[in-house]
């Protein structure tokens, strides 16, 4: 089975952090979606796929209108075989939605919500230019838990001027708000973002990293007892609510992307589209090449499970290294891994090589020590 992600490359208005493929101007928009259309006949066309999760994401794909987005539902369930009760997500911000959209968006085959909330403090969400306020992500949490049973929320942690206490505050709201689902993401400063152009000015300082690494263990230090599971570094999700589409991402099976900039992944190849918007919509009308792909060495492939194993508390397997690499990976891996099981950042059980709590926010360090670049 394999998962569609679907970008839909506009928002409103910029966010200072986001280095994410988006335009604010929807001068184009329905040309891209017809495009989008397109491209998932030509996807459905060489994948003889069933299709698991549909994800849409961005982007603001809440800016589109419900006939919109069931029109592409409607598409990818016209094209290729999708499971039944298949999770079907939008990525949606709070100020997107009002009573009427949350009722639109509950008739739709969308089964579950994505809300970028990012933070519950007006002065958070001033700095990154977020469109709404703190009252406004409440008021369209409490109406969506009444037509949606299935609710994730992002927030951002690390944010300047942040404390230990402000972190809590959120925490706090999302135990009292009882969603599902948690994603909860450091602040990174990414290349021409005006986040970036505010460090580098000394207009903000962003906080110490020890400060950073006690907001992350707050968030299972408040949520594990409400019945939260950290199944992935940034995902913290109720039994039963692990968010399935990034589930299957960071267990490396197969999905297909749609839309501009939008990622794909067979097993062995990874290809991307074109992240420009009148591109994409000219090379899919002309019939040209719009992505590119690159085929994964075998080295590839297992530096990239290592990195997303020690993400999830599903781990790493030296059985699964050795039968689809060789015995050679599997030293290298067990030799490697041995500083980390000392310094008690890994444990093992059963041959599964998973990171502990100490050892989780420190996950990407500790897969780029065990990267291999050539087998000797």
């Amino acid at each position: 089975m394999a998962g569609i992600y679907i970008h839909i490359p506009f928002c409103k208005q910029s966010c200072h952090y986001c280095n994410f493929h988006f335009s604010t101007s929807t001068r184009n928009m329905d040309e891209v979606l017809d495009a989008i259309q397109n491209e998932i006949v030509q996807k459905a066309y060489n994948s003889k796929e069933t299709i698991s999760t549909i994800y849409f994401g961005g982007g603001t794909p809440s800016i589109l209108e419900t006939e919109q987005l069931n029109s592409i539902i409607e598409k990818v369930y016209n094209e290729f075989k999708v499971k039944k009760n298949a999770e079907i997500t939008i990525e949606a911000n709070p100020d997107d939605l009002d009573k009427e959209k949350i009722i639109n968006l509950s008739k739709t085959s969308i089964n579950r919500l994505s809300i970028g909330v990012q933070s519950f403090i007006d002065e958070e969400l001033k700095i990154m230019n977020r469109a709404h306020d703190s009252d406004k992500a409440l008021s369209s949490l409490e109406i969506s838990k009444r037509y949606f049973n299935n609710i994730s929320i992002d927030l951002i942690y690390g944010m300047p001027g942040s404390t230990l206490k402000s972190w809590a505050y959120n925490l706090d709201l999302v135990n009292k708000l009882d969603v599902n689902h948690l994603s909860a993401y450091a602040l990174t400063v990414e290349p021409k973002t005006v986040l970036e152009s505010f460090v580098r000015k000394l207009i903000i300082d962003m906080p110490q990293e020890g400060l950073v690494y006690d907001q992350y263990n707050l968030i299972n230090d408040k949520l594990k007892p409400r019945g939260y599971i950290n199944y992935e570094v940034c995902s913290f999700g109720k039994e039963n609510f692990f968010s399935e589409n990034n589930s299957a991402y960071w267990l490396r099976k197969k999905y297909i992307g749609i839309g501009p900039s939008a990622h794909s992944f067979d097993g062995k190849t990874r290809s991307w589209n074109i992240s420009n918007n009148k591109k994409y919509i000219d090379h899919i009308k002309e019939g040209k090449s719009f992505y590119k792909s690159e085929k994964l060495t075998r080295i590839d492939q297992y530096n990239e499970y290592v990195m997303t194993g020690f993400r999830t508390i599903w781990g790493v397997s030296t059985d699964f290294i050795e039968s689809n690499y060789n015995s050679q990976f599997k030293k290298y891996f067990i030799e490697k891994i041995q500083k980390h099981i000392k310094q008690k950042h890994i444990s093992v059980k059963d041959n599964i090589y998973t990171t502990t709590n100490a050892g989780r926010f420190l996950a990407d360090g500790i897969a780029a020590d065990l990267f291999l670049i050539n087998l000797k």
